[in-house]
């Protein structure tokens, strides 16, 4: 019961509070990228526990809950968080965007509209709590994470 409040607050912040501060355009650049780190984090933190579930004891709600957020997230305008000058902004931590996001825009998002078109799928999919279903669409997710991270992400 307390995983399923902690999802639900996650995404209702993710639904509510990160659009809205797009359109406020967060002003300093170390705000902007603490935004989408703390939404990036999210995001890694829900495909972790749809792998968890697709690996091991399957969790329909678990999973939907997830997929909920992933799909969120997927769909809250987040590249406007992609401002120029925010290049080597430090958020939480030093920005891990290589400079060729902020030169390909049309590549970015391209890999974006990818990943959200999987994300959304992986939400219907996930509602419908078939687990190989689940597993399946998750890889394709995985996989447009994928598409973008070694385009646009420095890996450590």
């Amino acid at each position: 019961m307390q995983l399923k409040k902690i999802m639900l607050a996650t995404c209702a912040f993710s639904v509510l509070a990160i659009p809205a501060a797009h359109s406020q355009t967060i002003g300093k650049a170390e705000d902007q990228v603490r935004w989408r780190q703390s939404a990036f984090s999210t995001m890694g933190w829900s495909m972790g526990r749809i792998k968890a579930n697709v690996s091991g004891s399957y969790n329909k709600e678990q999973v939907t809950q997830a997929a909920n957020t992933l799909q969120a997230l997927a769909n809250s305008n987040i590249g406007s968080l992609f401002a120029p000058g925010t290049e080597s902004a430090k958020g939480w931590k030093k920005t891990e965007v290589k400079p060729a996001l902020f030169t390909d825009k049309e590549g970015a998002n391209k890999a974006w509209a990818n990943f959200a078109k999987e994300a959304d799928e992986l939400a219907k999919v996930a509602a419908a709590g078939d687990a190989a279903a689940v597993k399946t669409q998750f890889g394709k997710v995985g996989q447009a994470c994928k598409g973008c991270h070694d385009k646009f992400r420095v890996e450590d």
